[in-house]
């Protein structure tokens, strides 16, 4: 029987830093701006691999001073990013569990934030285990973090269905072994997961 891992943002609960800055720029363009040249992926990405976001948060503000308040508010008002439970996930999760799978959990996330994400969100109680890149120092797609899921709850590669709504991540599950699906929506995955034999 497969064993079956799961991303979280995107693909169990729903997380957009512009749930929380459209609330504080007058106009998109200029949230947009700020996401794509100051709060960037690539600075939450370090917060994600386990840099303390008084670090990066500091780093930006010296930068950015004019965006003091707003860079600022990444990280204390992280919570209004967050949306609801991705539509159908918990239900298929649940249908999954029922047939006697083994769910675990492979994110990207800030060991500082993932707390007030799984305190909210009901979806990750179904899994059998998880791992945060924020807690391990690693970010996906590193295979070190792939494995340190493996090693840690026992799992073969060749056994794994990984789901996840990056192609890059998808890309280096393969390459150690696994079956992976790029993630769009439930109804995709259900499908996806019927080719492979698992419903």
């Amino acid at each position: 029987m497969k064993d079956i891992i799961f991303d979280f943002g995107g693909v169990l609960v729903e997380w957009d830093p512009r749930r929380l800055y459209r609330k504080i720029f007058d106009s998109e363009k200029e949230m947009e701006w700020f996401l794509a040249n100051i709060c960037t992926g690539e600075w939450n990405a370090q917060q994600d691999a386990g840099r303390p976001f008084a670090q990066g948060v500091a780093l930006l503000k010296e930068q950015y001073p004019k965006y003091a308040k707003e860079i600022e508010m990444f990280y204390t008002r992280w919570e209004e990013m967050l949306g609801g439970e991705v539509e159908g996930m918990p239900e298929l999760l649940g249908e999954l569990k029922d047939r006697g799978y083994k769910l675990y959990g492979l994110t990207n996330w800030s060991a500082q934030t993932f707390p007030v994400a799984r305190a909210r969100f009901h979806v990750f109680d179904l899994l059998d285990g998880l791992v945060v890149s924020g807690e391990e120092k690693l970010i996906k797609p590193d295979h070190a973090l792939f494995r340190r899921l493996l090693e840690r709850f026992s799992l073969r590669a060749e056994n794994c269905v990984f789901v996840d709504d990056s192609p890059a991540n998808c890309a280096a599950a393969r390459e150690l072994g696994m079956s992976a699906v790029d993630f769009k929506n439930a109804e995709q995955l259900r499908e996806a997961l019927k080719r492979i034999g698992i419903l």
